[in-house]
């Protein structure tokens, strides 16, 4: 009973912080007077993977490796057939056409980069350091194009977005401790969770990654499908997509890069020879649906819930 108790408290913990900690960012780097191109590659994209990045370092320093890559590859996900169609299902949306074949572009690249660590085997500090620099690369070309050009593109939108709607309007040093409540909540959340999550494995005879590609993955993505259901809600499309984007391209280069370069990981458990390719061709979905007219359909959005719910009895009957 404790061990249901700890898992469900650790998923309310780490949605609870992350909400937190992006309301708190948001609202500190506008009063900073951050631009919200700035906000959008940074503050945004990093709160709304922060849950992801404690889930995984916490499951690596506690030899849970198949949790750790299994959150992240779970989570991409997640965030496109599950979340981004439940979005879509709420309403139709549309890009920005303005920077979204760079942002799309990138979210290609991270995920064949993901590709390449996944076939080898490892995530190692090489590796994360390598993709630290890619995503420090984006960010610098992003913010320069958007400056230059006007291609702000779809993490913008989510910038404006969040400044309007979660910014709190409050003192810098309240915004500095919503922050740091944020970080702390998220800890103890990410440290339940998983400790939770591995007990839960043991218990049921299920593999660790089979946890951290399910729960795990639903449970860190709660920033994701809070943000991109209120935008879709409040006809913020172009938000709900933004975020989705932006989130699994931080969760690849920063979250598994991070993670890699402080505990080198070991990726095994199937990975390599299923769900990798179930989460190369979401990318590539996605990126067929919104290219197209830039705009995914409500009827596109019911393919890609179905998509999710074929994957995850694909998982129950082959990999359970």
């Amino acid at each position: 009973m404790m061990m249901y108790l700890g898992l469900f408290g650790g998923l309310v913990m780490l949605a609870l912080g992350g909400d937190i900690l992006i309301r708190g960012a948001v609202s500190l780097a506008k009063g900073l007077g951050l631009a919200p191109l700035l906000i959008g590659l940074t503050v945004v994209a990093f709160g709304t993977s922060a849950p992801e990045m404690i889930a995984s370092l916490r499951a690596a320093y506690l030899g849970a490796p198949g949790i750790a890559v299994g959150n992240i590859m779970g989570s991409n996900i997640a965030n496109i057939l599950l979340i981004l169609g439940v979005a879509a299902i709420i309403t139709p949306l549309t890009a920005d056409k303005k920077g979204f074949r760079r942002d799309a572009m990138a979210l290609a690249m991270s995920a064949l980069f993901f590709t390449l660590a996944i076939l080898l085997g490892e995530a190692n500090r090489a590796w994360g350091i390598m993709a630290v620099v890619l995503l420090i690369a984006y960010i610098i070309y992003a913010y320069r194009t958007g400056k230059t050009h006007g291609e702000e593109g779809v993490i913008t939108s989510e910038a404006r977005f969040a400044e309007k709607h979660l910014r709190l309007n409050i003192a810098l040093m309240m915004d500095a401790s919503l922050i740091l409540a944020g970080f702390l909540i998220l800890g103890f959340g990410g440290d339940l969770l998983v400790r939770s999550s591995v007990s839960l494995a043991r218990e049921w005879g299920l593999s660790e990654t089979f946890i951290g590609l399910t729960i795990v993955a639903l449970g860190t993505s709660a920033p994701e499908l809070v943000v991109s259901i209120l935008a879709a809600m409040k006809r913020q499309t172009d938000v709900a997509l933004g975020n989705i984007i932006g989130s699994n391209i931080f969760n690849v280069l920063a979250v598994l890069g991070v993670t890699s370069i402080a505990i080198p990981v070991t990726i095994g458990g199937g990975l390599a020879g299923f769900d990798i390719w179930i989460m190369l061709a979401a990318t590539v979905l996605l990126m067929i649906v919104a290219w197209s007219e830039y705009k995914v359909t409500r009827v596109e959005g019911f393919m890609l819930l179905g998509c999710y719910v074929t994957y995850l009895g694909l998982k129950l009957a082959l990999f359970l």
